[in-house]
């Protein structure tokens, strides 16, 4: 039940109405499973948990199957020491490989290695099949529109342009 402070609450402190509430708890609910879910396939059929699924992905897709290491935790909406911590995981089962920057002396690339992308092509199959099951199959295609609409704009809301903002992976 929701119930509001003693005291009047100023105006930024509003409490969810009712319908929020059971909104906001399904959202919390739902993704908490659906990641849960995932994390299991991967680690089931590939010793590895989602996130690094999605930095393999996320260089499989770049040229080169390359990336410098910032882009890669912008990508992955990560913090540069989590994605520091990942790649060193990756690079302990040879799937991954850092390589110096020849323009920054700070800068390094993350690189996907053959047998890196051996793993993802072994493991794109079922995860892709575990995705539909999960998400797809269980919404119409009204829904997966409208839900992909949503994300969207919870996502640009999240995700400000201007300097100084709060993101992970400027962390």
């Amino acid at each position: 039940m929701n119930t509001a402070p003693t005291s009047a609450p100023a105006a930024a402190d509003r409490w969810l109405s009712d319908e929020e509430q059971r909104v906001w708890r399904s959202y919390l609910h739902a993704t908490t499973l659906l990641e849960d879910h995932l994390d299991r396939q991967l680690q089931r059929d590939a010793g590895m948990p989602h996130i690094y699924y999605g930095l393999l992905v996320g260089l499989a897709e770049a040229p080169g199957r390359r990336l410098r290491m910032t882009e890669l935790a912008m990508g992955a909406k990560i913090t540069r020491s989590r994605l520091s911590h990942a790649v060193a995981r990756l690079e302990k089962n040879g799937w991954v490989r850092r390589e110096d920057c020849p323009d920054d002396k700070r800068g390094q690339f993350a690189v996907l290695t053959d047998e890196g992308s051996a793993v993802l092509r072994r493991t794109a199959p079922g995860h892709v099949a575990a995705v539909r099951q999960a998400l797809f199959e269980r919404l119409t295609p009204e829904q997966q529109q409208a839900l992909g609409e949503i994300m969207e704009i919870v996502a640009e809301g999240l995700q400000p342009d201007e300097a100084g903002a709060d993101l992970p992976w400027l962390r």
